[in-house]
C-alpha cells in the first residue's frame, strides 16, 4: 500500500517547471519541519537537540535556496503562498 506524502501538491504555473516546483516545496516544508523543532529544542533549553535541528534547518534552506534560483519569481510566490498560506 502507497502511504500519501505530507507535503503539499502544488501545481506549477507553467508545466515546464514542475518538476523544481516540486522539489522547491518539499525542502521548505521540510525547513518548515525542522525550525519548529528547533524552535521547541531552543525553549526547552536542549543545546545539543537546538545544534542538532539548527544543522538540519541550515542544510534544508540551502537546498531549497539551490533549486529556488532556477525559478522565476511567479512560481516561488506561489510556492510561499500555497504553504504559507
Amino acid at each position: 500500500m502507497k502511504s500519501k506524502s505530507l507535503i503539499p501538491t502544488i501545481k506549477a504555473i507553467n508545466p515546464k517547471h514542475q518538476k523544481l516546483v516540486n522539489k522547491c516545496a518539499s525542502w521548505l516544508y521540510k525547513h518548515n519541519q525542522f525550525d519548529d523543532l528547533r524552535n521547541i529544542a531552543d525553549g526547552d533549553g536542549d543545546e545539543k537537540a537546538l545544534k542538532k535541528w539548527d544543522n538540519k534547518c541550515i542544510y534544508t534552506f540551502d537546498k531549497y535556496l539551490e533549486y529556488a534560483e532556477e525559478l522565476p519569481q511567479r512560481e516561488l510566490d506561489r510556492i510561499d503562498k500555497l504553504i504559507y498560506g
